[in-house]
């Protein structure tokens, strides 16, 4: 199928690594000229080779930091500079720390607050002033979202918060013709994964194999998914072929969310 995104241009936060390269890859693939950002310049150059070599595609990556308001304008500035407009805009970030509620500071809830919800915020607001009609805006969010997760209350709270900015969005820019989602990942192969599986092996005194067998049970296909089939699905929603799709949440999870 082709997604019309030939000649199209997105951006992808935090795609060095992760879900982010996922979604990066499947839309180079399909013909998007693409720019992606991350904190740490020689990840995000060692990713952009990769894309081209393995695409073809024009890619172009910025070393910036969402949870910083100069940072997220000058990815968002720097690649109109570039590129002329932009037609995808895919919201990424990584995800709070893990911790029950009592423990955790006020320090804390304000970091999260700055990297899951201002960072969307500011990411969204920056590429409004070039989004035409037809583009669109996704942000990638969490299982938590419709099933909260043990230990994970600021990532759950954070997230819940920028789904409603997005279900809000979609009502405010649907007379501009601008789209906007959510995609929700439930366990997919990357290390913010391992490293969640790696502490609850160390809170049971098990191995990390193990706790990893546990949490495969919980999942209808009996494994994790790939980066690049939850890219596959991104990559769909930022498309034109997805053109009457909007204030949506997709679960990209193998069927493990038993919330209907």
């Amino acid at each position: 199928m082709d997604l019309g995104l030939k000649g199209k241009v997105a951006l992808v936060s935090g795609a060095s690594k992760g879900l982010g390269l996922g979604v990066a890859r499947a839309l180079a693939q399909d013909g998007a000229r693409v720019s992606i950002c991350s904190r740490d310049q020689a990840s995000v150059d060692a990713a952009v080779e990769k894309l081209r070599a393995e695409t073809g595609a024009e890619v172009i990556g910025f070393a910036a930091d969402v949870a910083k308001a100069a940072d997220v304008q000058a990815w968002i500035e720097g690649s109109v500079a570039q590129f002329g407009k932009i037609d995808a805009l895919l919201v990424n970030a990584g995800g709070p720390p893990g911790g029950l509620f009592k423990d955790i500071t006020d320090a804390q809830w304000q970091g999260a607050f700055d990297l899951t919800v201002m960072s969307a915020v500011r990411m969204i607001r920056t590429a409004i002033p070039h989004l035409n009609a037809g583009a669109a805006i996704l942000t990638i969010t969490s299982s938590s979202v419709q099933e909260p997760i043990e230990r994970l209350v600021l990532s759950t709270a954070m997230r819940m918060a920028v789904v409603g900015i997005v279900k809000t969005l979609a009502d405010e820019l649907a007379s501009s013709g601008i789209r906007v989602n959510n995609i929700i990942p439930g366990r997919i192969d990357t290390d913010r994964v391992a490293q969640l599986d790696q502490a609850a092996a160390t809170r049971a005194g098990i191995t990390f194999e193990e706790a990893r067998a546990r949490s495969l049970t919980k999942i209808p296909f009996g494994r994790l998914g790939s980066i690049d089939e939850f890219g596959s699905a991104a990559a769909y929603l930022l498309s034109p072929a997805a053109s009457y799709i909007t204030g949506a949440s997709l679960r990209v999870d193998g069927g493990m969310m038993r919330s209907v």
